[in-house]
């Protein structure tokens, strides 16, 4: 992505006049959500060798918001409660995807704020609906993702079939397990529970942190309560503008940016790597190893699809940089593809929790917005882009595809314009690639009176609470008292230096335990 040195200091970007919003028919004014009993949820103890204090509960909510005595669904909770004297009430997280679990992210964050800071809140975490621990959660199509799948290039008729069946496969496996679920996946749905929530916990008013896609879920609360926020903190944003068809173009672009910045990166590491300092020699390597694996796939599992898989979260998170190169390097000099393999299964490969994760990111993508449901759009839109981006185009496009079969009809998406709402913090950095830099300046615009917090020269998705002092001090002192930043006419009103890449790794047994690898873990890919 660009840099930005001469324009990130400045004021907030300020919409002038009242704003209107058009949000969907059935979504555009709060409904009453009625209060649990005083007790609110039951907290039992789940606590973790990490989370020690740790507690779980479950709360009842409808399926369709619209009627509010029918079919009941179930939402997990996780909660570390305040310990403070001083307490401010619920900090809700969620890690984004969408389909990323928040139980676990609760007990991150609690830990991860300083502790004076998180003793002021329960913080509280959850699993959307369809979600892991939620009921009904869904998994439309176990080991859809199996490899080895088709190579995603589709440079023959054949191959482009054979993606196109598993993409039909999926959306009409969807429709057959969950016709009466569907239809109530999506981000409008999973706000109102976001409300159901604050009223099951007895606040009048809620504080949100979200990553990731979890920023639009916010924002979107945001505009359907807001009057309930209390406190928003948005963290790697994303572009309101471009849900969902044309965010994840604008992704393509943006993952090829940043994989070849992971080979230049190798390219400055020859002693390490020993792959030569020129980075477009690199690339042409890699390209090269795509080309075999796509003919003889490393261990019967690794082919060419595979392989980006393995690569793409080196794009979320350049602390696996090291790990990928490893494997690369391997593979090209020493014709091991024993590397590859490990890494494929520590960075690529599906569980049961990504089946749910997928089936639940279709679900709420398709039914947010509107899909071209004429293939040839996307292909035209998918060939066009591979010739400038050819990393993660047609990846991204079959990942994506079930929606041109979804069996769900879609909303309109929400315009999450808001000049109703306290002061709300923001967190970019330049060179993300999953929510790429200027969603987060368009929320900036949209958001009125929000500040933005930049990360100069960053490139990893979802940036505070992972090792950035300048970034955490900002955070911790708005969730203290409110406090933001107020730059004076540019885009940014703070901005924060990058932390420096990795470095190869000094042994094998090398591991990536710290605070920033784990919570990269919490968030997952694709959101």
């Amino acid at each position: 992505m660009r840099q930005r040195a001469a324009v990130l200091c400045g004021a907030a970007v300020i919409a002038a006049g009242t704003v209107t919003a058009a949000v969907p028919a059935d979504a555009s004014a709060p409904r009453p959500t009625h209060a649990a009993p005083a007790a609110g949820p039951h907290w039992e103890k789940c606590a973790t060798e990490d989370y020690p204090t740790l507690q779980c509960a479950s709360l009842k909510v409808p399926l369709d918001h619209a009627r509010p005595r029918g079919r009941q669904i179930t939402l997990a909770l996780s909660r570390v409660p305040h310990t403070a004297g001083t307490y401010q009430g619920p900090l809700l997280v969620n890690p984004g995807g969408p389909g990323g679990s928040g139980l676990t992210l609760a007990g991150f964050v609690a830990s991860s704020l300083p502790a004076k800071v998180a003793a002021q809140y329960d913080v509280i975490g959850f699993d959307p609906r369809g979600v892991g621990k939620s009921t009904p959660a869904l998994d439309c199509l176990p080991g859809h993702f199996d490899p080895v799948r088709p190579d995603s290039l589709p440079d023959t008729p054949d191959v482009e079939q054979a993606n196109l069946t598993r993409a039909k496969s999926f959306a009409d496996a969807c429709g057959e397990k969950y016709a009466d679920v569907l239809p109530y996946i999506d981000t409008v749905s999973a706000a109102r529970d976001v409300d159901a929530i604050r009223a099951a916990l007895g606040a009048e008013k809620l504080n949100y942190f979200g990553y990731s896609y979890g920023t639009y879920l916010g924002a979107v609360y945001a505009k359907l309560y807001p009057h309930r926020v209390r406190r928003l903190v948005l963290d790697s944003v994303v572009g309101p503008d471009d849900v969902w068809y044309d965010a994840n173009l604008n992704q393509d672009l943006a993952f090829n940016d940043r994989h070849r910045a992971f080979l230049a990166w190798i390219a400055g590491h020859d002693a390490a790597y020993g792959l030569g300092t020129d980075p477009e020699r690199i690339e042409t390597a890699w390209y090269a190893m795509r080309a075999a694996l796509a003919k003889r796939p490393a261990g019967g599992k690794v082919g060419a699809s595979e392989l980006e898989d393995t690569y793409m979260p080196g794009g979320y998170y350049n602390g696996y940089w090291p790990y990928l190169a490893e494997a690369f390097a391997a593979y090209v000099n020493d014709q091991d593809t024993g590397p590859l393999v490990e890494a494929y299964e520590n960075f690529g490969a599906p569980d049961a929790s990504g089946d749910n994760g997928y089936s639940v990111y279709t679900a709420v993508q398709c039914r947010d917005a509107g899909w071209p449901r004429d293939w040839d759009a996307w292909r035209d839109d998918s060939w066009d882009l591979y010739e400038k981006a050819p990393f993660m185009v047609w990846n991204n496009a079959w990942y994506n595809a079930p929606c041109a079969f979804w069996p769900t009809p879609s909303r309109r998406p929400v315009d999450v314009a808001n000049g109703e709402l306290p002061p709300v913090l923001l967190f970019q950095a330049t060179g993300d690639a999953a929510t790429p830099y200027e969603g987060g300046v368009t929320a900036h615009r949209l958001l009125r009176g929000s500040a933005l917090v930049v990360e100069d020269g960053g490139g990893n998705h979802g940036i505070t609470l992972s090792g950035n002092d300048c970034l955490d001090e900002h955070l911790a002192a708005y969730l203290t008292d409110g406090t933001v930043p107020h730059g004076d006419g540019g885009e940014a009103d703070a901005v924060c230096p990058a932390l420096p890449d990795p470095k190869p790794l000094e042994s094998k047994a090398a591991s990536t335990s710290s605070r920033s690898s784990t919570l990269h873990g919490l968030l997952g890919f694709r959101g």
